[in-house]
């Protein structure tokens, strides 16, 4: 089996157990509220983050830290290995383009090694389906940069649909004006978005009513696997501090 590793961004929602079973080097994303920044060595649990939200707080986020890529990157190819990253969406953050950059560096000063990073076009959970086909193929015997070129086709047949409850959170992150949030939560409005293939969002309608968000959201999700004959297919629900309605899509 060739020796490389498989690298992962922080935002793809990589439950702790997959990260300890894989012994996974993460490339951490940060965030801040007010002057304190979080992600790496300081960090929050979903709870405290949803929380602070619920008190009014906003957060921000921010691209990757150029010098951690590097530190943790040269840590395993100091080991020998080289390494498969598995990167946040290209269009939704700058992130990827700071991986690439430290990749290309770290490759001039290790030339016997190889840095791919592959460009997921994805966000959240989407991401770790990538991480776990990436491992299965591994274990297959792929080589790194078959694995690498499985992905880039693997990643065109992932589906990502979600429902915001809020949408002043659209809001404030640009992607409806003050009025549209304002007209849309008087009418009790909840939009439908999704990720293209592009890897940038995009919106996919309206409904009425929370509940009814999470049941039309789960009946697209069905008819987008339709009468699949693979049952195989890896489905995931994530969420928001939201068990309940994560347990009413399921």
């Amino acid at each position: 089996m060739e020796n490389y590793r498989i690298t992962i961004d922080s935002n793809s929602d990589l439950p702790s157990f997959l990260a300890e079973k894989y012994q996974t080097v993460i490339i951490p994303q940060y965030y801040a509220f007010g002057d304190e920044v979080y992600g790496d060595e300081k960090n929050m649990t979903p709870a405290e983050f949803y929380q602070k939200m619920r008190e009014g707080a906003l957060p921000s986020s921010m691209a990757n830290n150029p010098a951690v890529i590097r530190e943790r990157f040269e840590g395993i190819l100091k080991e020998g290995f080289d390494i498969l990253h598995i990167a946040f969406s290209s269009a939704l953050s700058g992130s990827y383009n700071n991986v690439c950059v430290a990749a290309q560096e770290l490759m001039e000063e290790y030339p016997d090694r190889k840095i791919v990073v592959v460009d997921s076009l994805n966000v959240s959970l989407a991401e770790t389906i990538l991480f776990l086909k990436a491992h299965q193929l591994q274990e297959e015997g792929r080589s790194l940069s078959e694995n690498a070129a499985f992905l880039e086709e693997y990643r065109k047949h992932i589906n990502v649909q979600f429902t915001v409850d809020d949408l002043f959170h659209l809001k404030r992150g640009g992607r409806i004006s003050g009025a549209v949030a304002a007209v849309g939560t008087a009418l009790n409005l909840k939009p439908f978005l999704s990720i293209t293939a592009e890897g940038t969002l995009a919106s996919n309608g309206t409904v009425r009513g929370r509940k009814k968000s999470i049941r039309v959201l789960a009946e697209r999700m069905r008819d987008t696997l339709g009468d699949n004959p693979d049952k195989t297919v890896p489905v995931g629900i994530v969420h928001g501090n939201c068990p309940e309605d994560a347990n009413l899509a399921a």
